[in-house]
């Protein structure tokens, strides 16, 4: 089937014809008419022209029409009807098929852009779809085929533009595909377009049949997820510092590059945070403070969702993004090489569109009452706090959702997703009803738009996905809007979260904090309080002291307020109750005792991290002391700020580096610390300053335990928050002996009694007139582990 119409519509089509008389190049779609369509005078895109001739056929056999375009190069296209699916643009058929939803645009162009005509602003050939034959149902499609070397793609729309029915469409605005693969505007990171303009027109990549890659049989790595380490890593951060030395800074293989730092930190999975492709000049604006640019350094604000960031790979725009596919791919391909699973940071809660004042880029422009939630009188609900909410659970945004997960999973051999303000997933689309939803109606149903739901359809669906019950899953089980579900979000038994639980109450404690000493202890268990009821197990807590938003751990024990004056917003942004401590003195200038004490916290922290059961997550740039000098909210900043430094990393390699990388190893080594159900009392025993009695009351800083473990036998493990000294009494364990590993009191390299020490032995007799007693002495705000040997491996 092809595209043309029958002549009984010549009306139909003059109207058109009048509409778009003044777009270039513009290709009508007819059954049946053999024509000569004049050339029309030039729009906001092209002053170019174009010769166009139709084809005919006879009495329903299938017919082309061939577009002839003016200039140093022929271009001819043959344009058929097409498929309403798959979604987005498809090679098949010796050509490619264009297919996009839209249930509320009257109109649709298919918009095709060279690489020279783009940052002209120049459309190169149009094709405007014929509402009768290249439309099924709500879905817009066409078939090409022809010569697509350099050449993008996007679309206009038209129909009503009623902000208060919810309706954006703008047939001046050429709008990205939503299931586009790759998005190409910028090149270069940072870099502002032509004319200064930080959004310069975008287009879609538009894909070949020669797109291959060689994945050397590659697959997903499927840990177990209690047996995981996680690195939450910036991929531009983690490489643009001039330290890291490597040949494509802040690109996805510069991150290849270092990954062998991954595997000796001991880290087997990466957080990628946000990779979809954004604007970093979103938020572009001069900071009078630092005397540079306020940026998007973070990404929490898509532009499209199948697309990888291409301004992090080092092709940028070369081959209209295929390359940056590409690197994409080799990034996740040798990452599963060193046995090292890739997650990515996905942010299904808002777009970059923003509200009723932001930008038209796509969703809001292909069907902005279908993707965003709106108030009856089209204002956007804003549950993200940036300006708009995506409709999760609506039919066809959930749909859409589903198959961009899966594209990552299949295509790009993505392990896992962290979901951001995951709880927006739960809330009720714009026009919920129970009819829409689950085909009739439910008694007593008062759902309205954005209430949280018990069985949100989307979660529902990407729990019982054949593909994503395959990776991992995890929430950040709160939102913008107020709905704070950790311990409580929809899981089917998959989904586990990053337990902001966990985090508050471990800082508590470790700083000295009367009354946390039992909710401290459930932390070390995996938190049961809150996934145990539920029937999940500790693995489906994400155990983490520092993220990306907040203090860095150098920081946590650094800082007792925010610093954030350098964000240029006069130190108004940012978290205001961070329980930190700063050991004494604020800032870095301090004495030498309050330095020492700072890094016997950031022990005590690590320490904490790696011996809880669950999920541990290590923030870049942690493991060596990255500051940011106080600053809690370092989103805008594209400097030293946020780059991880390599040198620092290098300088630290016998200090803190050393402590970080031994304890990734010895919870490796442990069976009992990444159990795959909470421990029991056949399994752990609490103790006191003196066996089996340990203190729960108000005023406890002192927690205490031994770990039944098949490997190491038995561990002992031990906290004193307290800013006094003690001396406590082990265990007795008759034929066996306690032996020191670790004490974060004791300086580098003491605090780890590894077996390639060379000092080991010395150090160890330094202990053995207490242990001979079966005494051990803590520092204040200090933490120990202890394995039990036989007496006469001693």
């Amino acid at each position: 089937m092809n595209l043309l119409h029958s002549t009984s519509h010549s009306v139909h089509v003059l109207k058109f014809i009048s509409q778009f008389r003044s777009t270039p190049k513009f290709c009508l779609l007819k059954r049946n008419v053999t024509s000569n369509l004049e050339n029309f005078g030039s729009n906001l895109f092209s002053n170019s022209t174009a010769s166009i001739s139709i084809k005919a056929a006879r009495d329903g056999v299938d017919t082309a029409v061939v577009v002839e375009e003016e200039g140093p190069k022929l271009r001819k296209f043959q344009v058929f009807e097409g498929h309403p699916a798959p979604f987005g643009a498809t090679v098949r058929d010796g050509g490619v098929n264009f297919a996009i939803f839209s249930a509320n645009a009257v109109s649709a162009t298919l918009c095709l852009i060279s690489l020279s005509d783009l940052p002209e602003n120049r459309v190169t050939e149009q094709f405007f779809l014929d509402p009768l034959t290249n439309k099924t149902g709500d879905v817009w499609h066409v078939h090409l085929k022809g010569d697509f070397k350099d050449m993008l793609y996007g679309y206009k729309f038209d129909g009503s533009f009623s902000p208060e029915e919810g309706h954006y469409y703008d047939p001046s605005q050429i709008v990205l595909d939503p299931y586009a693969k790759a998005v190409i505007s910028r090149g270069d990171f940072g870099v502002l377009g032509s004319d200064d303009n930080c959004w310069p027109q975008m287009a879609c990549m538009i894909p070949t049949a020669d797109d291959k890659f060689d994945w050397e049989g590659d697959s997903l790595l499927k840990y177990p997820q209690r047996d995981l380490i996680l690195y939450e890593m910036h991929v531009r951060g983690f490489t643009q510092h001039e330290s890291s030395r490597t040949e494509f800074p802040g690109t996805y293989l510069g991150v290849v590059e270092k990954l062998d730092h991954l595997k000796e930190l001991g880290v087997n999975c990466i957080e990628l945070m946000p990779c979809h492709e954004f604007n970093e000049l979103e938020y572009y604006d001069y900071n009078s403070v630092l005397g540079d640019y306020k940026v998007n350094f973070w990404g929490y604000s898509t532009v499209n969702y199948f697309s990888p960031m291409t301004r992090y790979s080092s092709a940028g725009t070369r081959n209209c993004g295929h390359d940056a596919i590409n690197e994409f791919k080799l990034l996740v391909r040798e990452a599963h090489k060193r046995g090292i699973e890739v997650f990515m940071d996905v942010v299904f809660n808002h777009t970059a569109e923003g509200n009723e004042r932001g930008p038209i880029l796509s969703f809001k422009g292909v069907d902005n009452s279908v993707y965003y939630m709106l108030a009856p009188k089209g204002e956007f609900y804003n549950y993200s706090g940036c300006g708009n909410t995506f409709n999760c659970n609506h039919p066809f945004v959930r749909q859409f959702i589903l198959d961009c997960l899966r594209y990552w999973v299949i295509e790009m051999h993505v392990d896992g997703f962290r979901f951001d303000l995951a709880s927006i997933m739960t809330r009720s689309s714009s026009l919920w009803d129970a009819v829409n939803v689950f085909g009739s109606p439910i008694e007593g149903d008062l759902v309205t738009t954005g209430t949280p739901l018990g069985s949100p359809p989307l979660i529902e669906m990407m729990s019982n996905d054949p593909i994503l019950r395959d990776v991992k899953l995890i929430a950040e089980a709160w939102d913008a809007g107020g709905l704070y579900q950790v311990g409580m979000f929809p899981h089917w038994h998959i989904w586990s979260e990053w337990n902001g639980k966990y985090r508050d109450i471990v800082r508590q404690f470790i700083k000295g904090t009367d009354g946390f000493s039992g909710a401290f202890a459930e932390c070390l268990c995996g938190s049961p309080g809150l996934y145990q009821e539920g029937g999940r197990k500790p693995w489906n807590s994400i155990n983490f002291v520092c993220a990306h938003d907040g203090f860095t751990l150098a920081d946590l024990v650094t800082y007792n307020e925010k610093h954030n004056l350098a964000n240029g917003e006069d130190n108004n942004d940012g978290e205001n109750h961070n329980n930190s401590w700063n050991c004494g003195q604020e800032g870095e200038l301090a004495s030498i005792s309050v330095k020492k004490l700072r890094k016997r916290q950031m022990r005590n922290f690590f320490l904490c991290l790696m011996v809880s059961q669950g999920v541990p997550m290590i923030h870049m740039g942690d493991e060596y002391g990255h500051t940011k000098g106080g600053n809690n909210n370092t989103y805008c900043h594209d400097n030293c700020i946020n780059y991880f430094w390599w040198d620092k990393k290098e300088e630290s390699s016998s200090d803190f580096f050393r402590f970080c990388r031994l304890m990734t190893k010895f919870r490796h080594e442990c069976e009992s610390l990444g159990l795959n159900d909470f421990p029991t009392a056949e399994r752990l025993q609490w103790h006191g300053h003196a066996p089996g009695t340990p203190d729960w009351s108000e005023t406890s800083r002192f927690v205490a335990f031994t770990l039944i473990d098949s490997v190491k036998r038995e561990i002992y493990m031990a906290f004193n928050a307290s800013h006094l000294p003690v001396t406590i009494t082990l265990p007795e364990r008759p034929a066996y002996r306690w032996e020191p590993l670790v004490d974060t009191g004791k300086p580098a390299p003491f605090d780890f009694l590894s077996g390639d020490l060379p000092e080991r032995d010395t150090a160890m007799k330094q202990y053995s007139h207490f242990l001979e007693a079966n005494l051990y002495p803590m520092l204040s705000y200090s933490s120990i582990i202890l394995v039990l040997l036989p007496v006469e491996n001693a």
